[in-house]
């Protein structure tokens, strides 16, 4: 379980009962205060890494081709 223990500026820090951490503040939902449980989800974001790959290839070629 995640919360949130307390805000230090621009961060929050969250806890796991075993841990501590610093979270951007910003990143947080509106309203979000002490005490509250969070649940962090971290995805890949397929399409855009897709697109990103693409244009390193891309911009490899071009060194390479001159």
């Amino acid at each position: 379980m995640l919360v949130i223990d307390r805000f230090e500026g621009d961060w929050a820090v969250i806890e796991d009962g075993r841990k501590a951490f610093h979270f951007p503040r910003a990143l947080l939902p509106e309203g979000a205060r002490e005490g509250d449980v969070v649940k962090i989800v971290v995805q890949i974001d397929n399409d855009n890494t897709s697109k990103r790959r693409h244009k390193a290839e891309e911009r490899l070629q071009q060194l390479f081709d001159r």
